[in-house]
This record gives structure tokens, C-alpha cells and sequence, in this order.
């Protein structure tokens, strides 16, 4: 048993115009002398006040970008605290998710293929394939990476002739997501972790909730990881656009099999909980499946 889930800052600048101001020094009369030597110790006085105003103001102004850039920014995790899942909060990015299951003794060809970059992709690196261990009826999902926006033609893809009956059945859905750096990230499949994580876990869940609970069911999805047990090292949360009938996808990724154990030991424990995640995700769902997979490309 598993549920997997959990999953412009405003910068004032004050630009400091200063005004230089010339005297003339040329020669003027002995009696202008003389009439400013008279009210010198006044207009110094004066003077000194305006200094010491101009200073505090200055000083005011300097601390009150400060404080309120403080107040904008969003907090940090402390020690041992968790991020959100990567599109819990922007979701700048469409991205094609497939999941297909494959033909009966195709499993192998279809997984080649299904790794393979498409050349004729603007991005051709920019997915990710994952393969069933436990869990759903299909046998890989695929996660494609599209840009700011997708379009679709009526000439449609063309598959090459010798893969068309590689696959059983497959759906194909568009969805909102996080920016492709944050999910490389999340997904550990960045230029500095890929080489380092070939042992993750990953577990794939979609969601539909239910009538009038859907604001509910994303603000749960998108919780940052709070279990003390919570062994997870990236979290990415989508939003359906068009296709399959669910709502929410969520993928949590784990570091090695020994991880993913460590966590559902855990998280089990907690199912006695009335609050856990395990009842309140049933509070507010009509559907959902958890799969577990690996990865096979990149």
C-alpha cells in the first residue's frame, strides 16, 4: 500500500538622486560680505537641522527596502524540512504525458523505442521515461517536455510502420507543469544528478477528485513532505489540460528501493491517525492509482 503525494518576488529599488550644487566664487561686494558674516550663525544652525533631517530620512529609506523584502520573500526551509512539490506553485510549462501498455511479447521493443530522442523534436532530450514495477495496468509512462504552449496538426505523428503494433492500448494527455529546470531537478535527471541516480524509485500517481473537492485535493497534493519518516528526494505535481480523466498527476522520486521501504514503513504507522494523509486523501478523492516504477531513459 502507498499513496505518494506531497505535491515575482516584489524587490522595491529606491534610486538615491543627488544634486550637486554649485557656488560661484566670484568677487562680490564688501557689503554682501558683511551682511552674510551678520546672519552666518543663523543660516549655519539652519543648515546643521537640514543635515541631520536629510540623514534620518536617508537612513529610514535605506532599512525600509530592506524589511519589506524580507517580508516578501518566501521562507526558506528550516533543517531537515522539505520543498513543495515542483509545480505546487507556477506551472509555466505543458508537458505530454503517454502511458501505453504493451503489445503481448513486445515489451522490450516498445520500451527501445520509447527511448529513444525524436529527432525531429524541437527539444529531443527533454523527456523522461519510466517503466512498471508495481501497480497500474500500464507497462511505461512517458513525460515529454513541450514548452510554454503545444500544438497539434491534422497530419498527426507519424509512427513508423514496424511500431505501430508495438503497443496494446495507450493514452495521451497534456498537462501544466513546472519549469523543465525544476523538473530535472525534482526528478533528479539534471546535468550534475544523472549520472548518480540511476537506482531511483519512482512512484506515479493520478488523481481525480471528487465533486466539489478539487481546490481541496491540490492543496494536499501540494504540501511540501512533512513526515518525520518522509524519505523522498524530489516531488513534481501536474495539472491536467486535455486528455485521460484524471485531474492531478504526482510523481515522488526515491533515491534506492531501500528508501522507498524505509518511507512506507513509516508512513504506514501513521494510517492510525484520523489526520494522516491516508484518510484525509479519502476525504477528498474520487479516484487514484499509485505505481511504482523505474527509470529507463534518460
Amino acid at each position: 500500500m502507498f499513496d505518494s503525494r506531497h505535491g515575482g518576488q516584489h524587490n522595491p529599488s529606491r534610486t538615491k538622486q543627488t544634486t550637486k550644487h554649485t557656488r560661484s566664487n566670484a568677487v562680490r561686494p564688501c557689503w554682501l560680505h558683511r551682511s552674510r558674516a551678520l546672519i552666518q550663525p543663523k543660516s549655519k544652525r539652519k543648515m546643521t537641522m537640514k543635515s541631520v533631517t536629510t540623514i534620518i530620512a536617508v537612513t529610514l529609506l535605506s532599512l525600509l527596502p530592506v524589511t519589506f523584502v524580507q517580508a516578501q520573500e518566501a521562507p526558506k526551509p528550516a533543517a531537515g524540512e522539505k520543498n513543495a512539490p515542483a509545480g505546487a506553485g507556477k506551472r509555466t510549462d505543458v508537458y505530454h504525458v503517454h502511458f501505453t501498455k504493451a503489445a503481448l511479447g513486445k515489451a522490450v521493443q516498445l520500451g527501445d523505442w520509447l527511448k529513444t530522442p525524436d529527432s525531429s523534436n524541437p527539444m529531443p532530450d527533454h523527456f523522461i521515461v519510466l517503466r512498471h514495477q508495481d501497480g497500474d495496468a500500464w507497462d511505461y509512462v512517458v513525460i515529454t517536455h513541450l514548452g510554454p504552449k503545444a500544438t497539434v496538426e491534422a497530419a498527426g505523428t507519424a509512427v513508423p510502420p514496424d511500431k505501430r503494433d508495438l503497443s496494446q492500448w495507450h493514452t495521451d494527455t497534456f498537462v501544466n507543469g513546472p519549469s523543465w529546470e525544476d523538473f530535472t531537478r525534482a526528478m533528479g535527471i539534471d546535468k550534475d544528478s544523472l549520472s548518480k541516480t540511476s537506482g531511483s524509485v519512482y512512484s506515479v500517481s493520478y488523481y481525480r477528485p471528487a465533486p466539489g473537492h478539487r481546490q481541496q485535493l491540490e492543496k494536499m497534493l501540494s504540501e511540501a513532505p512533512s513526515g518525520r519518516g518522509d524519505t523522498t528526494a524530489g516531488n513534481v505535481l501536474m495539472q491536467h489540460l486535455e486528455g485521460a480523466a484524471w485531474t492531478f498527476l504526482t510523481i515522488a522520486r526515491y533515491n534506492s528501493w531501500d528508501d522507498f521501504a524505509t518511507g512506507e514503513k513509516s508512513a504506514i504507522a501513521q494510517t492510525t491517525k484520523k489526520d494522516s494523509p491516508w484518510f484525509r486523501l479519502r476525504d477528498h478523492t474520487d479516484f487514484h492509482t499509485d505505481t511504482l516504477t523505474d527509470r529507463i531513459a534518460p
